[in-house]
């Protein structure tokens, strides 16, 4: 299959090689007709297939490795982005982007993990988009100085995990992600968080308490990769589809569980195959998120934070 294709697109891979193969032929109006036709069905199979994707399937597409970052949603929603580096204790982790900018020439911070988009180098880079001690701290000084300034601060989510190696737990990884949880909980300026790929873990946690929780159609949140659950319960990796479909990690599970506010749809065949329409979809949701929470009063607004977050973990519990 074509090297972008999902293993569950086997039909819309074949159409894509008759199209690869026709456009090795001398350009006539007879093959560009073919070609025009041939991508027509490859929208109309890819909008059935994503109309039933399964959880598992679901995780594929979170995990697209063209899904879009947060600097390509930078690119396209904010201006005069200017990046802020480091935590002033031991190092700039690439992992997670920081940033001010403005967004509807509304100044705002961006907060974001970033897995790499590209090649392998800029993943390396990014390590994967697995965040270090550092980076948490980093986010945190940046939001600090949110708060100060009286600026909005936009979380975008996507990342497997917080890195798990012995240097981040050398340098508190636990520690550092509660320190976020409870500052976040209380940072007076409003926050809105985008998750817009994999939210992973307390990973993700460590920079998603916010306001309003805004989830792209197919992207995934959850405790823990299905891979990783598996092997636990099962002490088999192999069983991950199962493990998707039990750990509730799709976006209508989420709403309808109360851990999130609000679906953003994707693109036909998810936000990878067109990053400015899935930037414009988006932009809807964001803007009006913010205005939501930004005309509350800061003390009306933190009370019903706590609230949120308070409220949830009770799904099925007797009163």
């Amino acid at each position: 299959m074509p090297p972008d294709t999902l293993e569950f697109e086997e039909p819309i891979a074949v159409l894509l090689k008759e199209i690869e193969a026709l456009s090795m032929l001398p350009s006539t109006a007879e093959r560009q007709r073919s070609i025009d036709s041939l991508y027509a069905r490859v929208d109309s199979i890819r909008a059935e297939i994503y109309k039933t994707l399964t959880p598992w399937q679901r995780v594929l597409v979170a995990r697209h490795p063209n899904r879009p970052t947060v600097l390509d949603y930078v690119s396209r929603l904010f201006t005069d982005f200017v990046e802020i580096s480091g935590d002033r204790r031991f190092a700039d982790d690439h992992a997670i982007v920081t940033g001010f900018a403005r967004y509807r020439e509304e100044p705002v911070l961006i907060v974001g993990h970033h897995k790499g988009g590209g090649d392998t180098k800029q993943k390396i880079y990014r390590n994967f988009g697995y965040a270090r001690p550092e980076g948490y701290r980093k986010a945190l000084r940046v939001m600090k100085l949110a708060e100060k300034y009286q600026r909005a601060v936009i979380a975008f989510i996507d990342t497997p995990a917080a890195y798990p190696g012995i240097e981040s737990e050398e340098r508190g990884i636990s520690e550092a992600i509660a320190v976020n949880l409870r500052e976040m909980a209380a940072l007076d300026t409003p926050i809105i968080v985008v998750v817009h790929g994999e939210g992973g873990s307390g990973g993700a946690l460590g920079l998603a308490v916010g306001d309003r929780i805004l989830m792209h159609e197919f992207a995934i949140y959850s405790v823990i990769p299905p891979e990783g659950c598996a092997a636990i319960l099962w002490r088999d990796s192999g069983r991950k589809v199962e493990a998707a479909e039990a750990l509730k990690l799709t976006a209508p599970d989420l709403l309808r569980l109360g851990l999130i506010d609000e679906i953003v749809s994707e693109p036909a065949g998810g936000s990878h195959t067109n990053h400015d329409l899935a930037a414009t979809i988006l932009d809807t949701a964001l803007g009006r998120a913010l205005a939501d929470v930004s005309v509350l009063e800061s003390s009306a607004r933190l009370a019903a934070r706590y609230q949120k977050w308070r409220k949830m973990g009770n799904v099925g519990i007797a009163e």
